[in-house]
């Protein structure tokens, strides 16, 4: 069975730092897309910062010059460093990884449990 674990988030004052972490295990063949989405209250989960197996980036616009993910293939792992947060930062953060469980099967998507970030005062 595949499990993407996370660990990190809490609590921070506006300005604070926080990293999350996302490790993939279980049956997997090949780790493709990866990175983190959040969900604020009363709104819908959003993208937050990808990277693929060539480490290709995509930031959301909000987060660009504040957040910095990276990835460690041998280890399935992705890393999400959050700088100067804002209030505004609060949500949900879940990891997210698409990947082949085998060499002939389809591309399936997984979801992590989601860790809470609180940015406040």
């Amino acid at each position: 069975q595949v499990q993407l674990m996370e660990s990190g988030g809490g609590l921070v004052q506006p300005g604070g730092s926080l990293g999350v972490s996302c490790a993939a295990s279980g049956t997997i063949f090949s780790l493709g897309n990866m990175g983190w989405y959040r969900q604020a209250p009363g709104k819908q989960r959003e993208l937050v910062a990808t990277v693929d197996s060539r480490r290709v980036f995509n930031y959301a616009e909000s987060v660009k010059g504040r957040f910095t993910i990276s990835r460690d293939n041998a280890q399935n792992t992705v890393w999400l460093q959050m700088n100067n947060l804002k209030p505004e930062d609060t949500a949900v953060y879940y990891c997210y990884a698409e990947l082949w469980a085998t060499d002939y099967g389809g591309l399936s998507a997984y979801w992590g449990q989601g860790t809470q970030v609180t940015v406040s005062s």
